[in-house]
């Protein structure tokens, strides 16, 4: 009898609850130190930035605007993000207005989307905001409706995408509302990353596609439609490709395009990455006892007993099916179906499932059934007890 080879204890310390899955990222900002905390879980980062980010410091609107804020202070100043805000500020410095801008702020009803916002209010002077504690734009919408609104002047500051119900929802209560575009989103100039990601969305090839912002998750969209892309790409992330999103605004144009998606409680980067941690391999990987070990079927490769292991596409391709049926014999004809090409000869099998074999450290997890095919040895009764 061959004794089960495990994994020293060790290796089983390092196997990250991401290794074996590729995650897509589709911010620009902070995309490195967001993939350095999903490859410090394990994960194979892509990236494919969708939009880029341009302050619009010398809009002759938004000028104007502040001007007109400066001329006639608002009643109550509805902020959506820190950078929006902070931008917003720095801009009216360069104009030589700040003063007096934060001072028309100063008098009027602050109501910000989340902590991040409180704290460039903060920064800028600017204290006894309201803030709702789900970060979510509708709490934010819920709060104003409960104010007086009639008659009232309110500045709503987006976020990159209009707030079309907000706005129309506080028109619609007499109020006269000014939408302060302080930053618009272009694509990259060198959209390349973003085109093959698209492309490895829609033939599968990434195992969850991440979005931190509202304007990335529609540029997104956007590109895979141009490509001719976007059926595949919302069948790929309604069935095998999770989409993940920081939180409730960026989630938006996604749920819109019917397309499901995790989001952590709270709209952090940090969050979003256990999020991901956490969601994708309870989705994903397959579990199932074999010959004594134990084994996580994941994106790319296996965990047996702790140790991650590449069997390389074909054997991981296999080791999936056996798996989806675990004591049952599969045929090579059936077996050589999820080989390159498919209807791969029965040598080209045996070739394989000895490949299998030794990247797995026990030949025993896979059966040779004499004359009928191949099976993993998958006991029920032992898999119920975990005792060998």
């Amino acid at each position: 009898m061959i004794a089960a080879q495990r994994p020293a204890g060790p290796a089983a310390e390092r196997v990250g609850p991401l290794a074996g899955y590729t995650v897509g990222i589709t911010a620009a900002r902070r995309r490195h130190e967001f993939g350095a905390a999903l490859q410090r879980h394990g994960a194979e980062v892509v990236y494919g930035p969708a939009i880029q980010i341009d302050p619009v410091a010398n809009d002759d609107t938004l000028r104007a605007m502040t001007a007109q804020i400066i001329e006639e202070p608002p009643d109550i100043v509805v902020a959506t993000t820190a950078i929006g805000f902070r931008g917003w500020v720095e801009a009216a410095d360069s104009w030589g207005m700040a003063e007096p801008f934060l001072h028309a702020l100063s008098g009027a009803s602050l109501l910000a989307r989340g902590p991040k916002v409180v704290g460039a209010m903060h920064a800028a002077g600017l204290f006894g905001e309201w803030s709702p504690p789900s970060e979510s734009s509708s709490e934010v919408l819920e709060r104003l409706l409960t104010l007086e609104l009639e008659g009232r002047r309110v500045v709503v500051q987006e976020h990159g995408e209009p707030l079309r119900d907000m706005v129309d929802a506080v028109r619609a209560a007499g109020a006269s509302v000014l939408e302060a575009k302080v930053y618009r989103w272009t694509r990259p100039p060198d959209q390349a990353p973003l085109l093959r990601l698209c492309a490895q969305v829609a033939q599968g090839d990434v195992h969850a596609l991440t979005f931190t912002s509202a304007p990335a998750a529609v540029s997104f969209l956007q590109t895979a439609q141009e490509q001719g892309l976007l059926d595949q790409v919302r069948k790929a992330l309604r069935r095998q490709v999770m989409a993940a999103a920081v939180g409730p605004v960026t989630a938006a144009p996604l749920i819109r395009a019917d397309i499901p998606v995790v989001q952590p409680a709270r709209a952090r980067l940090g969050a979003l990455v256990r999020t991901v941690s956490e969601q994708l391999p309870a989705r994903l990987a397959q579990k199932v006892t074999a010959a004594g070990h134990t084994l996580e079927i994941r994106g790319t490769g296996v965990v047996v007993d702790g140790a991650f292991v590449t069997p390389g596409p074909t054997g991981t391709s296999l080791i999936r099916m056996l798996a989806r049926h675990p004591g049952q014999v599969l045929s090579r004809a059936e077996l050589g179906s999820v080989l390159s090409g498919g209807g791969a000869d029965a040598h080209a099998v045996e070739m394989a499932i000895g490949r299998l074999r030794s990247a797995l450290g026990d030949p025993r997890v896979v059966q040779t059934v004499v004359k009928r095919g191949y099976r993993l040895a998958f006991d029920p009764e032992v898999a119920s007890t975990g005792r060998y």
